[in-house]
């Protein structure tokens, strides 16, 4: 072999090696996962919890290169991705802020404080604000209806919230970040 084919081979081999072109160590996390998981389609909701807890949220971009990397539709790994409830398509806030919306949490008044919130936070619930410091989200049901309505700050679950409460616990997070 002269050296122009062993430099031709060689780069062929690093550009099939080196699929995503930002160069993002993330990426090279994610594919230890897929490679573990041997390509298969049907590993794909694991793969995707992998590329979420690596990136925060699925982007497009890592979207489309799960579908590359396992050779399926960028729609049926979207689809997937906007079915199940624990993926986000967005960057989460620095807080998060779920409302209970099950039965006996919707009956004692979960409504109300959602409006407040969104109100308050100027978002609607699956959203964030703009400077990245809330997320307000909804939950089907907590398991906490004895306590109803509940309401999860940064993963503490309090009971017996009212549209007030919640108002204040968020101020100071809306006002400067702070917790």
């Amino acid at each position: 072999m002269n050296s122009a084919s062993v430099d031709q081979n060689h780069k062929t081999t690093k550009s099939s090696s080196a699929i995503h072109t930002s160069g993002d160590k993330r990426f090279k996390m994610l594919d230890a996962t897929i490679k573990r998981y041997q390509y298969q389609q049907d590993a794909l909701i694991e793969i995707l919890h992998k590329a979420q807890e690596l990136f925060g949220y699925l982007e497009n971009d890592v979207l489309i290169y799960v579908a590359h990397s396992l050779k399926l539709p960028p729609s049926r790994v979207y689809g997937v991705a906007t079915f199940y409830h624990l993926f986000s398509l967005a960057p989460s806030g620095v807080h998060t802020c779920v409302v209970c919306t099950g039965t006996a949490c919707y009956v004692k008044g979960a409504q109300a404080i959602l409006a407040t919130l969104e109100k308050s936070a100027h978002i609607h619930a699956g959203e964030t604000t703009p400077d990245g410091q809330l997320s307000l989200l909804t939950a089907r049901c907590l398991g906490a209806c004895g306590i109803a309505p509940a309401v999860v700050f940064d993963g503490t679950v309090l009971g017996y919230q009212t549209p007030e409460s919640v108002d204040e616990h968020i101020k100071g997070w809306l006002q400067d970040g702070s917790s």
